[in-house]
Parts: structure tokens; C-alpha cells; sequence
């Protein structure tokens, strides 16, 4: 199993920053216009740690019990944390506590559920709808058709702010990203908020130059960053 040093860590990194870069250059956008999230589930707090030492603020987990616990351990850094797994009806009051993003987001009853856990006093907790943008069987998320109604309702809701959208297409479909920017532009005029709406969640560690191609503006990359991952410490 591949697995990355801690003095490798800030090469990785650079070099996916690198790849962000070139992927914006050749379609004409600012760097500064796409976010790198580090997806590091599985990978110990130690080597968050290690990560955060290289400049990278925003962590992207998937587990819940694993997130709470790095949360904890690590309660001195100034990390954003963003819980990406999908998000279950029980789980709720953990994410509206603990996390800045919650990107799972695919019914209007989860998104009420954070809303009325998140405190008054917290900062709006980010939400992106999950959307299974090609249909595929095996994913979660809302129907493509659904989210126009489901933006409507969920950026009316207090202590939230709805960003935008996450999409995980199926291998090879990049059709999928220029489809996902496009529901994404139809849908802002339902946002109570329209100014809120600048967040699209697409593109991984193998398909990022077209994501960013499309518009995403926010990259999740594990693999690429850390190594590959240790499932048995799950």
C-alpha cells in the first residue's frame, strides 16, 4: 500500500495545487476561484496535523463517529471541517455542532433538522444539495428535477446558508459537471439568497481538470493527497 510521508505531504500537495491551476489556465479561470478540500478519511489525526502544517485549512470527512473524534483531537487548529458522507436523519445534531459544511444534503427534512440544531450563536451552518446528477442507482442524492423546489424551501430556512451543489458522477462521465453548472445557473432565481449561491462540490483526485472545465469550484482530492487508504482503521 502507497502511503505518503509527512515530509512528502507538502509536495503532494503542491503538485495538486499545481494540477488546480493548470486545469484553471486552460480554461481561462482564476486559481483563486476553486477550493482544495483535503478528503481524509481513514488517515489518523497526526497526519491531519501534518497536512494542516503545510498551509491547508479545510478537511473533508465521511464518517461520522472517525470526524468526531479527529475533531476533538485536533480542537487547536483552525480547521474547516466539511462532513461529506451522506447524512442521516440521527446524525444531524452532531453535524449542526461540529462542522462548517455539511455537503449530504438531499432532502428538505434533513436540511430543517440542521437548521433548527445549528445554535444562534454559531456561524450559518454551509450546506450543498447532493444531487445524483446521472441517474446512477448506487448513489444518493436528489433527482435533478427535484432541486429547483428544494432550493426554494431550504434557503428560507434560518441559521443555514444553502451554497450550492455536490455532485459524484459515475467514472468517465464528464458530461455530467457541464450538466451539473447548468442546473446549477437554472436553479440560483429560486434562492432566497442569491448571493449565497457560489459553491459547486464536483471533481475528485482523477477527474478534476474537468470539473474545474465545467465550473466547479470546489475539488475533493484524498488519494493524491494522502496515499491510498487504510480501510481496515475503519
Amino acid at each position: 500500500m502507497r502511503t505518503v510521508t509527512t515530509n512528502g505531504l507538502e509536495t503532494t500537495r503542491n503538485q495538486v495545487l499545481a494540477q488546480i491551476a493548470a486545469a484553471c489556465e486552460t480554461v481561462g479561470r482564476d486559481t483563486a476561484e476553486v477550493n482544495l478540500l483535503a478528503v481524509s478519511k481513514t488517515h489518523p489525526s497526526a497526519t491531519l496535523a501534518d497536512m494542516y502544517a503545510t498551509g491547508q485549512r479545510a478537511f473533508g470527512e465521511n464518517y461520522l463517529q472517525e470526524a468526531l473524534d479527529k475533531i476533538q483531537a485536533l480542537q487547536d487548529l483552525d480547521i474547516e471541517w466539511h462532513f461529506i458522507g451522506h447524512v442521516q436523519r440521527n446524525k444531524t445534531k452532531h453535524l449542526a455542532a461540529h462542522f462548517a459544511w455539511v455537503h449530504g444534503v438531499d432532502r428538505f427534512i434533513i436540511a430543517e433538522r440542521l437548521s433548527s440544531q445549528r445554535e444562534a450563536n454559531q456561524a450559518p451552518l454551509n450546506l450543498c444539495l447532493q444531487v445524483n446528477i446521472d441517474g446512477q442507482d448506487t448513489k444518493d442524492g436528489c433527482a435533478p428535477e427535484e432541486v429547483a423546489d428544494l432550493v426554494k424551501s431550504i434557503s428560507q430556512l434560518p441559521h443555514i446558508r444553502l451554497r450550492g451543489l455536490m455532485v459524484i458522477p459515475a467514472p468517465n462521465n464528464l458530461k455530467a459537471f457541464s450538466d451539473a453548472k447548468a442546473l446549477f445557473d437554472q436553479v440560483k432565481p429560486q434562492h432566497a439568497h442569491p448571493q449565497d449561491w457560489d459553491t459547486l462540490s464536483m471533481g475528485m483526485s482523477g477527474d478534476l481538470e474537468a470539473a474545474i472545465a465545467a465550473g466547479s469550484t470546489m475539488v475533493r482530492v484524498g488519494t493524491a493527497l494522502f496515499g491510498a487508504r487504510d480501510y481496515s482503521k475503519t
